[in-house]
């Protein structure tokens, strides 16, 4: 064989397994980016049972007559926020995520107002129907966690492998872009007060 046929296969073979490279990188990048959306869907489906819980308690607690109207009025206005605030899964900017956990702290805040006020009600706190809907709303908070920290986990994965060399000339090329990340919000570290 002559020389000049084995340096063009050669060439040729080098150029094949680049573009096989290139196109499994890209592969990898598409399932890694759909892994982060199926994760967001599971994040949303966690905020929406808490959302749609909400209801069922707040009514449950306006059967007290002597309750405070100012914070059920809070609780609502601060779910009908959130729940008006939807975020494209191709469009998880840190700013978009910010903007969504600003939302969604909100109405956790106010559910945490609610929940102490109803401290003062002994009659109230010892309704089964509160009792079971408040147990509901704690196991849905840590859902809303898990499903958070998983999120978490498969943006860490994604951003990690668009930004590896020489991967992210791929991800260059193939418009993948890093993307943001639940963060704890501000004053998370400060333990919450609880009087009795």
């Amino acid at each position: 064989m002559k020389r000049s046929n084995i340096i063009i296969l050669s060439i040729v073979a080098f150029v094949l397994a680049l573009i096989m490279w290139g196109v499994s990188t890209h592969n990898r990048f598409v399932a890694l980016n759909e892994g982060i959306e199926g994760q967001w869907g599971n994040v949303e489906s966690a905020y929406q049972r808490r959302a749609d819980l909400i209801p069922n308690l707040v009514s449950t607690v306006k059967g007290y007559a002597d309750f405070e109207q100012e914070t059920i009025t809070q609780v609502i206005e601060a779910r009908a926020k959130a729940t008006s605030m939807n975020i494209d899964a191709q469009n998880l900017s840190p700013e978009n995520i910010a903007a969504f956990q600003k939302a969604q702290g909100a109405l956790k805040g106010s559910m945490d107002r609610l929940l102490l006020t109803v401290e003062r009600y002994p009659e109230l706190k010892a309704n089964q129907n509160f009792l079971a809907l408040q147990d509901q709303l704690e196991g849905t908070e840590n859902r809303i966690n898990v499903e958070r920290d998983r999120f978490n986990k498969a943006t860490q994965s994604f951003n990690a492998a668009i930004k590896r060399i020489p991967a992210s000339i791929i991800a260059g090329v193939g418009g993948f872009e890093p993307r943001g990340y639940f963060e704890a919000t501000a004053g998370a570290e400060t333990a919450p007060t609880v009087s009795f």
